[in-house]
Formats: C-alpha cells, sequence, structure tokens
C-alpha cells in the first residue's frame, strides 16, 4: 500500500464517520492530507477498519487530535446553553479548542489551560487526553472561581486571562 493510498484510506475512514462527536486525523504532510480529503469526499468507498493496524506497520506517525468543531459540539452537550457562549469565548481564547493546547510560558495545559495540568485528575485520570474530562474541569473550574461562565469571561474580558 502507497503512503497516498493509505492516508486516503484513513480520510475515508474520517468521512465515514458517523457518530456525533468526530476523530481528525493527521497522517504525513498536511497538505497531501488536504488533497486527500478532498478527492475521498468525492469518490469515497467503504474502508476496511484494518488500515490503521496497516498503517502503523508502514511506520507512518498516526496522530488522532479531536478536530475543534467536533470539541466544541461535544461541551455543547455539557454545558448549559444560556452560559455556552461566554464558555466558547474564554474556551477559544484560552485554547482555542485544543485539548493538548500547551501554553510555551506558564505550562498550562489544555481546554481550559490548567495550571498545573495536573489538576484536572479530579474529573478524571484521562485528563491528557480526553476533551470532556477537561470540559467538565473547565465548567466547575469557572463556576467555583467567578460563579460562571459568564463570569469568567467578563473577568477575561478585562484580565485577558481567568
Amino acid at each position: 500500500m502507497s503512503v497516498p493510498h493509505a492516508i486516503r484510506l484513513a480520510a475515508e475512514i474520517l468521512a465515514a464517520t458517523t457518530v456525533s462527536v468526530s476523530a481528525l486525523i493527521v497522517l504525513g504532510p498536511t497538505a497531501a492530507l488536504a488533497d486527500c480529503v478532498a478527492e475521498c469526499r468525492e469518490d469515497a468507498t467503504p474502508a476496511s477498519s484494518s488500515v490503521l493496524p496497516n498503517l502503523m506497520g508502514r511506520g507512518l506517525s498516526l496522530v488522532m487530535p479531536m478536530s475543534a468543531l467536533a470539541v466544541r459540539a461535544m461541551a455543547r452537550t455539557m454545558v448549559p446553553s444560556d452560559q455556552f457562549y461566554a464558555f466558547d469565548q474564554v474556551i477559544t481564547h484560552e485554547s482555542s479548542w485544543n485539548p493538548f493546547a500547551v501554553n510555551p510560558v506558564s505550562g498550562a495545559y489544555g481546554l481550559g489551560q490548567a495550571l498545573p495540568a495536573s489538576k484536572m485528575f479530579t474529573h478524571g485520570l484521562d485528563w491528557p487526553y480526553n476533551p470532556a474530562t477537561q470540559i467538565r474541569w473547565a465548567y466547575d473550574y469557572m463556576c467555583q472561581h467567578y460563579g460562571s461562565p459568564d463570569g469568567a469571561w467578563a473577568f477575561w474580558q478585562g484580565h485577558h486571562w481567568y
């Protein structure tokens, strides 16, 4: 299996995903994947789940971060609708909805930029990689320290941190 073909199969898996929260598979050069995704949408065929072991066997780097859109959609189901706008604003400004975001100066980590990052363990041992755990932690943090996501967003607007 050639690398472009492997990327195409990975993109087909992504395109064929019907769950409410999808994953973004990044393999090799970003431009190659973008081209492949565009082509695969035009002529997508069902892909075998065995593609992932084949990709791993070829020594390709496989990273599966969730797309920002999928993480935001997940948060919409977890954060009360009257607080979502403010929650969205804080998380967008802090991490751009990247659950793996790291502040290069402070070391703050995740969607809500926890410092130290390990304090998110109170909401689950999977905090380093599970956006749902990070969303729960960030929401609770905003409520405990600012009364609500609205309060956190108001503070953020005045200080550019929360």
